[in-house]
């Protein structure tokens, strides 16, 4: 929200609107100028609409440059003709009576500006009448550039296509992104809030920044910290279970409520009511079904025009299909305040409506257990079988239906074990705040060992994905031991959630612990289908804790080969595991995008981050740094949105790792702090050791050889601060380099010895050729040739530009201090062609000072042009020569809106354009040279 005030401070800083700022200071530099304009903003209501035209009028009596008028609507100014102008006129302090024409407004207003440049706010002008909304739309039309006046207007989102202001440039207000929300969170709570505290206000917000303060405001200190019980949410998943459950946020006034009884008729409520409860659980966004609502409303025997009020004031707006309400916490306040009496009625008619054979039966069974008054049992076993069916809804209204049947559930034992496996689908559907809330309700309700470790599996799942990975470790044990009595396939996958959170705290003896024996191991028994591959992705892995890739290496190519073709993305991520650990990279592309697309169809969101990091890793390890960059970039979102936060920092760690390649130390440096805060909270090895590889490799790339070895020292030297145990060796060529630059080549030989065993297991194909690599950069003048040779001979068989330039260079480095100029320009010359291709703007600096030492003409960069520009710069400068907005920007290389802001001025600055339509010129232009001049 921009412009929030608090009583104890001043107006916070302004949210995400960097678009609408960028068109607002336009429109004012123009009228400074003495050009007109005008500009529409239209937002739903707590968007921030008014702030940003309080923002416009202060700027603008700042600058000192004319006059303001700014007025705001009031809905009894919609009775009165010509109440609007009136209003505006009084805002001028006019002592006339205003022009009750159209042509007279405009002259009449300048008349009032002593003509000096005029700025005119009007906020809410939907509210005004329609023929003081006639005026200022003639009005607007006919501002041109010989009179110095701007018109800001705001409207209701609904009331943006008003034909009485036709014409005029709209500019519309969308929710927060999640970084603008979580900053709007986080200078709120001054930082305080607990992180479910943090994601559940973020989720129950979507984005609406009022409606996060009002959250915020009505929290208790401690409820903030996470030490008391939040009060229900302003709106759930699903409706209030049944009359005895508490009324969500009770004791506080929702942001919203709902229309007073005589502002709407009888038919018009009952029809809204009929909405708000036809809304999927877990899908709220999506609306409700529309063919659903005008079926049940056939069925009331409610007037067929019953809906035209509700869409003509706002309420709900209709589109594809679904009807929607229009505000945030408009739906919850309208179901709330009927009785309840009357909710379960609308269920009933909903499920009666639903009975036709063709719905799928966990929908129906849902309305039928919604409309009951207590506790049923055979309902709720119903719904719950409804919902425990393979595939028969999406996690999250599989997670609604299993708490609706445990609140109908009155033995405690059973009551838990559903909440604790509507928590398991909560979890899955990317509801981590709405999952430890039922897990909370589980254990509470029953001591049983079954409830237990159903609970500690779910609450170490979701500490795996965002909190200390040694907690999760001990959570998942503890789970396995209580589950492996009365579900071997619980145990078993907690013990392979277990080894995971190991393997995020880089200890290999605790991946081997927490593997344990066979859950099922009991004599002579085996597992079959899935529960059989997990069992040998089991097997295979505890022989690669024991240090025996290569004997674990048939084992992990069968899980490769026999999970490739699954759909389930548990299966096919095991797999996507598997292939990267024994080195086959191109499986591991295809079969984690496999896990990808599964993931995305079965509605599973907290598996989409996780399968985005395995093919971003892949893909890197690959050398195709573009799309690891892609896809990391889109897999940071999704677990910033699913509340990930430790997946979050393996893909800055990538991210770091890429803009390395390229060269850009802002980008590395931001990249690898943000995963190294999360990974020294949380105890992440692989992401620490993966962030200090980045800034150590953007070290070497601007020739900072001293500071790159002391960066890896630690992380791939035998130690207790050594790095990760499986990523440590991939950064020991970098090392090695390091070392040998600085003159200290002897601390690198021990690391050699063992980066040559871990090459011959075949773990990277890259290993080999970097091995041949290391050897020459540490053996005498005799060696050297015939070593970079073997290096190079072994990088043609593999592919890889970056890897194969670095080993290139090297050798043309050396040659050329030998003396040997005309052998090293050829290497140099191959080393900086594949270095712009790959995009290693850093890299290629070097080959081309190294070109130019060797005399070699013609080795400058082309001067001027997207030249000038840093890789970060150019992506930003193409996203907006598309018609990117910043926002847009912003989301698609997820950085900040201010961030984008800052460099996209430098890019101005250094281009020498002035506005978006020059730079979008400038690089069409600069393209289609690129173009003709390759061969």
């Amino acid at each position: 929200m921009a412009g929030l005030t608090t009583a104890t401070g001043p107006p916070l800083r302004i949210y995400g609107r960097s678009t609408q700022l960028h068109a607002i200071e336009t429109l004012l530099n123009g009228v400074r100028a003495g050009r007109g304009g005008v500009l529409v903003l239209a937002a739903a209501p707590g968007f921030g609409r008014t702030t940003l035209l309080d923002h416009a009028a202060r700027s603008f009596r700042s600058s000192r440059a004319g006059t303001v008028l700014s007025t705001r609507a009031v809905p009894a100014q919609s009775l009165i003709p010509y109440g609007g102008v009136h209003s505006l006129w009084c805002a001028g302090g006019a002592p006339r009576t205003p022009p009750e024409e159209a042509e007279a407004l405009l002259p009449a207003v300048r008349d009032l500006a002593g003509g000096r440049p005029l700025l005119v706010c009007v906020d809410d002008v939907h509210l005004w009448d329609a023929a003081s909304r006639a005026a200022l739309g003639f009005a607007a039309r006919r501002l041109d550039g010989r009179h110095p006046t701007g018109l800001l207007l705001s409207v209701a989102a609904h009331r943006a296509d008003d034909p009485r202001l036709a014409a005029l440039p709209v500019l519309h207000l969308d929710p927060l992104a999640p970084p603008d929300a979580a900053a709007l969170v986080d200078d709120l709570t001054r930082g305080g809030a607990h992180t479910v505290v943090r994601e559940e206000i973020l989720r129950a917000a979507g984005g609406n920044p009022r409606l996060i303060r009002d959250l915020i405001v009505d929290l208790t200190p401690h409820q903030l910290a996470g030490r008391e019980p939040l009060p229900q949410r302003p709106y759930e998943a699903g409706p209030p279970l049944c009359d005895s459950a508490p009324s969500p946020y009770a004791g506080s006034a929702p942001p919203y409520t709902a229309p007073k009884p005589l502002e709407l008729p009888p038919d018009t409520e009952e029809f809204l009511l009929l909405v708000a409860a036809a809304h999927e659980p877990g899908a709220e966004d999506a609306g409700a079904e529309a063919d659903l609502v005008q079926r049940a409303r056939a069925a009331a025997g409610l007037h067929g025009a019953a809906p035209g009020p509700a869409e003509a004031a706002g309420i709900v707006h209709r589109s594809a299909g679904r009807i929607r309400f229009v505000a945030p916490g408009l739906r919850h306040a309208l179901y709330t305040g009927a009785p309840p009496a009357r909710r379960r009625a609308a269920h009933r008619l909903l499920a009666s409506v639903l009975d036709d054979g063709r719905t799928p039966p966990l929908l129906r069974q849902l309305h039928r257990a919604l409309a009951a008054e207590g506790p049923d049992a055979p309902l709720a076993a119903a719904l719950s079988a409804a919902a425990d069916a393979p595939g028969s809804a999406p996690h999250a209204q599989r997670a609604a239906a299993l708490s609706v049947a445990a609140d109908l559930t009155r033995p405690a034992r059973e009551r838990a074990l559903r909440r604790a496996a509507a928590a398991r689908h909560a979890r899955l559907a990317g509801r981590p705040g709405l999952a430890r809330e039922l897990l909370g309700a589980a254990r509470s309700e029953s001591a049983d060992a079954r409830v237990r470790g159903a609970v500690e599996l779910v609450r170490g799942q979701l500490a795996l994905a965002d909190g200390p990975v040694a907690d999760a470790r001990e959570s998942l044990v503890l789970a396995a031991e209580l589950l492996a009595p009365h579900d071997p396939d619980g145990a078993r996958q907690a013990r392979l959630c277990a080894m995971a959170a190991a393997w995020d705290m880089g200890d290999a003896a605790a991946c081997l612990s927490a593997l344990g024996a066979p859950p099922d191991a009991a004599p002579g028994s085996r597992a079959a289908g899935a529960d059989a591959l997990a069992e040998e992705y089991r097997a295979a892995m505890s022989v690669v804790m024991r240090g025996r890739l290569g004997a674990a290496s048939r084992g992990l190519r069968g899980v490769v080969a026999r999970g490739q073709g699954a759909d389930e993305p548990t299966r096919l991520l095991r797999a996507g595991v598997a292939a990267l650990v024994v080195g086959d990279l191109a499986a591991a592309s295809r079969v984690n995008a496999r896990a990808l697309a599964a993931a995305r169809a079965r509605g599973m969101d907290i598996h989409v981050p996780q399968a985005l990091e395995y093919l971003a890793y892949a893909e890197l390890r690959a050398g195709r740094h573009a799309r690891a960059r892609a896809h990391a970039e889109e897999g940071l979102r999704t677990a910033d949105r699913t509340g990930q936060r430790n997946i979050a920092a393996q893909h800055h760690a990538i991210l770091a790792l890429v803009a390395s390649v390229e060269g850009e130390e802002e980008a590395v440096t931001a990249h690898a702090a943000a995963a190294a805060r999360t990974a020294d909270r949380h105890g992440l090895a692989q992401a620490a050791t993966l962030a200090q590889w980045a800034l150590a490799r953007v070290d070497l790339s601007r020739g900072r050889a001293p500071e790159a070895a002391a960066r890896l020292g630690p992380v791939v030297r035998p130690g207790p601060r050594r790095g990760h145990f499986a990523v440590r060796m991939l950064a020991v060529p970098c090392f090695v380099e390091a070392s040998s630059l600085t003159g200290e080549g002897d601390a690198a030989r021990a690391c050699v010895a063992e980066f040559a065993s871990w090459a011959a297991q075949g773990a990277d194909p890259q290993a080999p050729a970097q091995l041949a690599r290391c050897h020459a950069l540490l053996a005498g003048p005799d060696e050297c040739d015939a070593l970079y040779t073997v290096a190079l001979a072994r990088h043609a068989l593999v592919g890889g530009d970056f890897e194969s330039a670095r080993t290139q260079l090297l050798y043309g480095k050396w040659l050329r201090r030998r003396r040997r100029p005309g052998e090293a320009k050829g290497l140099l010359r191959d080393a900086l062609v594949s270095f712009e291709r790959c995009g290693a703007r850093a890299w290629a600096g070097q080959a081309r000072a190294e070109l130019r030492a060797t005399g070699e003409a013609r080795t400058a960069e082309p001067p001027g042009g997207l030249s000038l520009l840093t890789p970060q710069q150019l992506r930003i400068a193409r996203c907006v020569a598309e018609g990117a907005t910043n926002r847009e920007v912003a989301r698609r290389l997820s950085l900040s809106p201010r961030t984008v802001d800052h460099h996209l001025r430098n890019v101005f600055a250094l281009l020498g354009v002035r506005s978006r339509v020059e730079l979008s010129r400038l690089v069409a232009r600069s393209e289609q040279h690129t173009t003709h001049d390759e061969p």
